[in-house]
């Protein structure tokens, strides 16, 4: 391959625009108009808009995607993660069009990448597994069924997801249908499928999971074991690698089921098997990802490989050069830097980075995004960075991280760095004995009372105007900044700033809590509902969060579903 098209955007398109560089081969990136000037496009030799702000319009339209390739003259593809990155359609077009897609072949993806199939798989090489349905269900009655067949708490998955969403856990027979309906409608969102399918839901496990790469001459290698318990709302906010307090009997048994797996699937490229880990070492299969993992830089530092370079080798034909899993080197950290306020459960905050100041010193490693002046855009994921520490222990590795976190500040939005503070002094997770930290610990278990962030109203995000001009007599389109022409004066000598007095707060408004688009109404127009109850869903930068009656009364709606809401905006009005 000679030029890669990076299909994705933030810090993974900047990490592997990087490792083009050192590959040595061109790299082109594509962006929305509020990525217009993110890092990732200053960093690649090459970057064409895609004409859009939300996901559907840019970064999952395959079909701009091929003509920006085509423009381009890229000869391959990388997908990153999340996007397109698990869409063997996507895959089998870049293939059809005559490129190399950087990834595992179509036929892998659909088979690992229906969560049903996949079981199959698993099954069949006897992988540890937990019980569940065959096939996807197909209304909340089986779900029911299934229930009170083998009790409570079970999970309802998306069969096509992946990345921690269409997951929903149900712990009373009561939530159970909405659960579902919230699983599928997640799932539609997130993947254009809504079928689900059901597992016994171990209660307070581990999240474990297995780095493989594999080539196309039929060689699969595991590099080894991460841990990515700490989670919220089924979304890594911590990893580590390797996964400690495991048995050798522990990590022969992961590393030979993901080896198998894999080598029954046909895999090729990286991926990762993951599994859940009980309180008594029960181990069950999960689900396999078949693409590159946000915290792929925690194997990378304990092995020493380069994994997205070693994407690129095998999508070039050659051989892997490892035979044998590596020994650890170190031990690894990665802190994912949301743009999130865990002061207030987490909740998404968009809008400009007015400082962003990362730490540095010994066994610190960044990837970012933003830097200081970028924005993060409400339509896209929160996360703007990884902060990746190593120590030659998990005590060292841990000192070095609290040193490495004081440091790191950011301001302009809330972030998740006093959640990562308050964690790694909480002897749960850093006590030397044993991890006492599970998938819904955060939920559960961590009482550490945090602050809310200082709340700035968010900016619209970074838009482009776009016109024709003329110039030597060709007609081209020239897409100028939103905010540069907001400061020129409008025809007539008005001045096109100038804005309406902002309305005073409504009182008897029901304030959208974040910008984002409403799911759901679940309750109907004209309802009688007491204070605290759920009114409405909203799904927000791929998070979908719950709407609550600040009162009793009578809800009168104003926000249509499938609408999408300025953060503070009306959604309805308690009459």
């Amino acid at each position: 391959m000679k030029k890669v098209l990076i299909a994705n955007r933030g810090e993974i398109a900047l990490r592997i625009a990087r490792a083009c560089a050192d590959y040595g081969v061109a790299s082109v990136a594509v962006y929305a108009d509020a990525d217009a000037d993110a890092l990732h496009v200053r960093a690649a030799d090459e970057a064409y808009g895609l004409d859009g702000q939300k996901p559907a319009d840019t970064y999952l339209n395959i079909g701009k995607l091929l003509e920006v390739a085509r423009r381009s003259g890229a000869d391959a593809v990388h997908p990153g993660y999340g996007f397109l990155s698990e869409s063997a359609a996507f895959a089998q077009a870049v293939i059809d069009a005559g490129m190399v897609w950087i990834g595992p072949p179509p036929a892998a993806i659909e088979s690992l990448g229906d969560k049903v199939q996949a079981r199959r798989i698993a099954a069949q090489v006897g992988a540890p597994m937990a019980a569940g349905t065959a096939e996807p269900v197909q209304d909340a009655s089986q779900v029911l069924d299934f229930a009170r067949e083998h009790g409570l708490p079970i999970a309802i998955k998306a069969a096509f997801g992946g990345g921690g969403r269409g997951i929903k856990v149900a712990w009373r027979m009561e939530e159970v249908e909405d659960l579902y309906a919230s699983a599928v409608r997640e799932a539609v969102a997130a993947f254009g499928r809504g079928e689900c399918f059901l597992e016994k839901f171990l209660d307070r496990p581990r999240h474990v999971e297995v780095q493989v790469l594999a080539d196309a001459h039929g060689k699969v290698v595991v590099l080894g074991t991460r841990d990515c318990s700490l989670q919220r709302r089924n979304q890594k906010l911590v990893e580590e690698a390797p996964a400690p307090f495991l048995s050798d009997a522990q990590r022969e048994r992961l590393h030979q089921a993901a080896h198998d797996i894999c080598k029954a699937a046909g895999y090729v490229s990286a991926g990762t098997v993951e599994f859940l880990l009980s309180a008594d070492g029960t181990l069950s299969f999960l689900e396999v990802n078949t693409r590159l993992q946000v915290e792929h830089p925690v194997t990378e530092e304990t092995t020493g490989v380069d994994l997205v370079i070693e994407q690129l080798r095998i999508a070039d034909g050659l051989p892997l050069a490892l035979d044998a899993t590596p020994a650890p080197r170190c031990h690894a950290f990665e802190f994912r830097i949301n743009a999130e306020d865990p002061g207030r459960g987490f909740l998404p905050t968009p809008g400009p980075v007015r400082r962003f100041d990362p730490p540095s010193g010994p066994g610190v490693r960044l990837d970012s995004g933003v830097a200081s002046g970028s924005t993060v855009p409400g339509a896209f994921d929160s996360m703007m960075a990884k902060l990746i520490v190593t120590g030659a222990t998990r005590e060292q590795a841990l000192a070095r991280a609290r040193r490495a976190l004081r440091e790191f500040h950011v301001e302009g939005v809330a972030t998740v760095l006093p959640f990562h503070r308050a964690v790694i002094e909480h002897e749960d997770f850093a006590g030397g004995q044993a991890l006492r930290v599970h998938t819904r610990w955060i939920e559960t278990d961590f009482a550490e009372p945090l602050a809310a962030a200082v709340r700035v109203v968010p900016e619209p995000d970074a838009g482009l105007t776009r016109m024709a001009m003329e110039i030597d007599g060709k007609r081209v389109m020239l897409g100028l900044p939103a905010a540069l022409l907001r400061g020129l004066p409008a025809p007539g000598g008005a001045d096109a700033r100038q804005e309406e007095d902002a309305p005073a707060q409504d009182p008897d408004a029901v304030a959208a809590p974040v910008a984002g688009t409403v799911q759901a109404w679940k309750v109907q127009d004209g309802a009688q509902v007491a204070q605290g109850e759920l009114l409405a869903v909203m799904e927000a930068m791929k998070m979908e969060m719950p709407v609550h009656a600040p009162r009793a009364g009578t809800v009168r709606i104003a926000a249509q579903v499938g609408s999408f809401v300025a953060a503070g905006a009306p959604l309805a009005r308690m009459a």
